[in-house]
C-alpha cells in the first residue's frame, strides 16, 4: 500500500529538490564562468547564489584544488554526488516501504513463509544501505566509537575477504560494487523462494 500511494508521491517531491539543488548548482557554474560585475543586478544576484551554495560546493572545490583541476568544475562534482545520493535515498525509501507492504500483507494473510522472506529481504537492504555508507565514508576520517565504527564492524566480516581479492583503486572501493550486486542477486533470489512461490 505505501509502495503504491507514498512512494510515488514522496519520490516527486525528492526529485523536485534535487531538480531545485541542480538549477542551483548550474546557476553556480555559470557564475563561476562568467564573473558578473559584482556592483550590478547580476552580480549581486551571483554572490548571493555563491553564498547558498558555498557549503556544498566549498568539499568539491578542495578536493579539485587537490589534484589541480580547475576549482570553477566543482558544481559538476557536487551535482553528480548529489544525483547518486537523491537516487540511493529514494532506492532505500522505496525499499523500505516494499519489506513493509511485504511484511503486512504476509501477517495478513497469516503465511510465515511470507514474513520469513520479507524479513529476509529487509536484513540484506539494511546490509545494502551500510554498505552503501561506507562507501561513501570512505572519503572522510572517522573514529570507531561513532555510528560510522558501528557500520565498518557490521560490513567488515563481508568486505574484508573481497577487498584481499580486489584490492581499492585509488580512493574507489571496487570490492563494494561487487558485493552490492552479490546482495541485489541474494535479493531477488529470496523474493523467488519466500515469495513469489
Amino acid at each position: 500500500m505505501l509502495s503504491v500511494l507514498v512512494y510515488p508521491i514522496f519520490s516527486i517531491i525528492v526529485w523536485s529538490i534535487f531538480g531545485l539543488f541542480l538549477g542551483l548548482m548550474l546557476l553556480r557554474m555559470i557564475f563561476n564562468f562568467t564573473d558578473p560585475n559584482p556592483f550590478g543586478k547580476v552580480g549581486r544576484f551571483g554572490f548571493k547564489v555563491r553564498k547558498l551554495t558555498e557549503k556544498w560546493v566549498y568539499p568539491a572545490a578542495r578536493f579539485f584544488a587537490m589534484y589541480g583541476i580547475n576549482t570553477k568544475w566543482a558544481p559538476l562534482l557536487t551535482i553528480f554526488i548529489g544525483l547518486v545520493l537523491t537516487y540511493f535515498f529514494t532506492q532505500i525509501v522505496g525499499n523500505t516501504f516494499f519489506v513493509i507492504d511485504g511484511l503486512t500483507a504476509g501477517i495478513a494473510t497469516g503465511s510465515p513463509k511470507v514474513v520469513i522472506g520479507f524479513i529476509l529481504y529487509g536484513l540484506l537492504s539494511l546490509l545494502v544501505l551500510f554498505i552503501f555508507i561506507r562507501f561513501i565514508a570512505s572519503w572522510f576520517v572517522f573514529t570507531r566509537k561513532t555510528f560510522l565504527g558501528f557500520v565498518m564492524k557490521v560490513t567488515d566480516p563481508i568486505m574484508r575477504p573481497v577487498q584481499r581479492l580486489i584490492p581499492p583503486i585509488g580512493m574507489f572501493d571496487i570490492s563494494a560494487m561487487l558485493v552490492l550486486l552479490v546482495i541485489g542477486f541474494l535479493q531477488s533470489i529470496v523474493l523467488n523462494i519466500f515469495v513469489r512461490n
